[in-house]
């Protein structure tokens, strides 16, 4: 039971209420009484069911597989709460779809997640924490403190307890984009990297790798990148690597996003398995033997914990690589793996 420097007032929107529940087995504490209902003509309510007048409270709320309704239902929550007198509320955004949207790249374009982020601040948000923003810059879009977390301290913690590392194992970035987060990976296994040439003809969600750039003959590979959403580039880089000699397959995301028919190409793909973490629910993948699920909930939980204590959060970064927070976040991954899929 956490005791802290008072009560931790963690609420859910609609498709965080799992997530949020996880975090409050980690802190031992109870889950804020709220609801939320979308009526038959699209549009979202909220209501919060007991006083949080002066408490800082707590929003978790993914925008992933619906980011519209889902970023709406943040925004009305984050009025519910300021509107109910709280004294700070913090958007818990564990995995942010519309960071892809970061910069003006063509003309008459939106930049996608400059608005976003102007949105939340309007309706009051007081602190915002994301774990492995598509583009990291996007925290320079907020005025109020960002919180970034880094789902590779778990991910790396995961592949090392697989014993499948050795001295031919190789790191892997599917494209020149992620080539720096497949080299802090590599970094931390103490592993080379080789990288996925590949090229993007539309906004489509099809890209084609053209070649492999590295010595992968006869390695086994991590593939690493921070979502996938179709799983074309990921079985796209498989046959590349398995066409240029790789032996056996590995892959690692910080968030799926992938649905049904993805998860089915990864299933029938060269790869012995995929790792991710919770922060977007997938119960489809309870049924597919390659996909893999760690809890990232421990590590927010975590991060709730610090701030709440207003103790600076270098020293969360700072110990985060130790071996008993990445202990902990493991083993509450696995007591809650009965029901991860039931929420």
């Amino acid at each position: 039971m956490y005791t802290g420097a008072g009560i931790i007032k963690i609420y859910a929107g609609r498709t965080g209420h799992a997530f949020a529940q996880r975090m409050c087995s980690y802190l031992g504490t109870q889950l804020g009484d709220a609801e939320t209902m979308k009526f038959s003509e699209g549009n979202v309510f909220v209501r919060i069911n007991e006083s949080i007048r002066d408490k800082d409270v707590y929003i978790v709320q993914p925008i992933g597989r619906e980011p519209n309704d889902e970023f709406t239902e943040l925004l009305f929550w984050i009025d519910a709460f300021k509107r109910a007198s709280a004294n700070s509320v913090t958007a818990i955004i564990p995995y942010f779809s519309y960071a892809k949207g970061d910069k003006k790249d063509e003309p008459r374009v939106s930049i996608r997640a400059r608005v976003c982020a102007d949105c939340i601040e309007v309706v009051g948000v007081d602190r915002v924490i994301f774990m492995d923003l598509h583009s990291p810059q996007v925290q320079g879009f907020f005025k109020k403190p960002v919180d970034h977390l880094y789902a590779q301290p778990l991910l790396c913690e995961f592949i090392r307890r697989q014993n499948i590392m050795d001295d031919d194992f190789v790191v892997v970035s599917p494209d020149a984009g992620s080539a720096k987060r497949a080299r802090q990976v590599a970094d931390e296994l103490n592993r080379p990297v080789a990288i996925g040439d590949k090229i993007r003809y539309g906004h489509d969600e099809q890209a084609r790798v053209l070649e492999i750039i590295g010595d992968v003959k006869g390695k086994n590979c991590l593939v690493v990148d921070d979502f996938s959403i179709s799983a074309g580039t990921l079985v796209d880089v498989a046959r590349g690597l398995k066409k240029e000699g790789a032996n056996k397959l590995y892959a690692a995301l910080s968030h799926n996003v992938m649905d049904e028919k993805a998860l089915k190409r990864i299933q029938d793909s060269p790869y012995e398995f995929l790792v991710t973490t919770d922060t977007v629910e997938c119960p489809e993948a309870a049924h597919y033997s390659k996909i893999r699920i760690i809890s990232a909930a421990p590590m927010f939980a975590q991060a709730v914990r610090t701030i709440h204590d207003r103790a600076p959060m270098s020293t969360m970064f700072d110990n985060l690589v130790s071996k008993r927070l990445l202990d902990m976040s493991l083993n509450e991954t696995a007591d809650l793996t009965s029901i991860l899929w039931e929420s």
